[in-house]
């Protein structure tokens, strides 16, 4: 089982330059997800940066979990 596959997986060729657009991650869609989130379950400030770290850690342990 692939441990990061697709989310969305889009084979249309690129008619500029022929490549194949594959669509995002799996780990790149749980990333979004937990950043969703965590952003609407908390007081805005400037903790965006630490946000976004938790949201690549959830992503990450969500991965890690679905391989087992």
């Amino acid at each position: 089982m692939d441990h990061n596959p697709r989310a969305f997986p889009l084979y249309i060729e690129d008619e500029i330059d022929g490549s194949y657009n594959k669509g995002m991650t799996l780990r790149d869609w749980f990333a979004g997800m937990a950043l969703s989130g965590l952003c609407a379950s908390s007081i805005p400030g400037p903790h965006h940066d630490t946000y976004v770290e938790d949201a690549w850690r959830i992503a990450d342990a969500m991965l890690d979990q679905r391989g087992k």
